[in-house]
């Protein structure tokens, strides 16, 4: 799912690009096959820098689609890129085909995740942006406040040092995190929880195994599940 945009920020920084330069906002549904919302304009212009920011704070996928159309050589040497990239990375059983995470062909195990990102994180860009609670963007007179989609960035008690959150059905509601917890910094891949209580009440209770707090069993029920998530530090 849209954890590919981690990969999608990577190849883009590899390139060396000028992040002031505008480039084209572009629906990805001719690379993807599938439709997406947005708040932003098919053809506007933004600079490259606040492209990747949506593209990572708010997972806007046609923003992770401009990043692919304006990349040197266009898609064709985008997606080349992205192949020698996880080749490099040794994400031996991952596959993926476009920048925004949308096609279902893409797939990837948590173990490939994992490696995919430790390599994210020696990017000072991927780490800023992906720790953004919010930003506010300037798109054609009008000014958009967009949230990180993970809730848990910001929050007290979490020190998250890169992050970033995915959904298709078949992929389930996912999340990446690199943090810091009891001492150790490690990362996190949840992958396909059922619900977004489920995929949170789950992130807490990896943070609470690496301090020794107790862990919070899930019930069935998805308001109980709320109440368990609400209810956590």
């Amino acid at each position: 799912a849209s954890l590919t945009k981690l990969m999608t920020a990577m190849v883009v920084l590899d390139s060396n690009p000028d992040l002031d330069e505008l480039i084209t906002v572009v629906d990805p549904a001719e690379l993807t096959g599938a439709r997406s919302k947005t708040r932003l304009t098919d053809g506007g212009m933004l600079p490259r820098r606040t492209v990747l920011e949506l593209a990572l704070i708010s997972s806007d996928n046609h923003a992770a689609a401009a990043l692919a159309y304006a990349y040197p050589g266009g898609v064709d040497a985008f997606v080349a890129a992205v192949a020698a990239k996880v080749a490099d990375l040794g994400m031996t059983r991952t596959h993926i085909e476009e920048p925004t995470g949308l096609s279902w062909n893409n797939r990837s195990t948590a173990e490939d995740l994992a490696k995919m990102a430790a390599a994210a994180a020696e990017y000072p860009e991927i780490e800023r942006i992906t720790t953004t609670t919010e930003t506010i963007v300037d798109v054609e007179g009008r000014s958009l406040e967009y949230r990180n989609t993970n809730h848990l960035s910001g929050q007290d008690g979490w020190e998250i040092l890169l992050s970033k959150t995915g959904f298709t059905t078949p992929a389930g509601r996912c999340l990446i995190m690199r943090l810091k917890a009891g001492g150790q910094t490690v990362i996190v891949v949840l992958l396909n929880a059922t619900s977004l209580p489920r995929r949170t009440l789950d992130a807490l209770n990896v943070r609470r195994f690496l301090t020794g707090e107790r862990i919070v069993l899930a019930q069935a029920e998805p308001h109980a599940l709320e109440a368990a998530a609400e209810a956590l530090p």
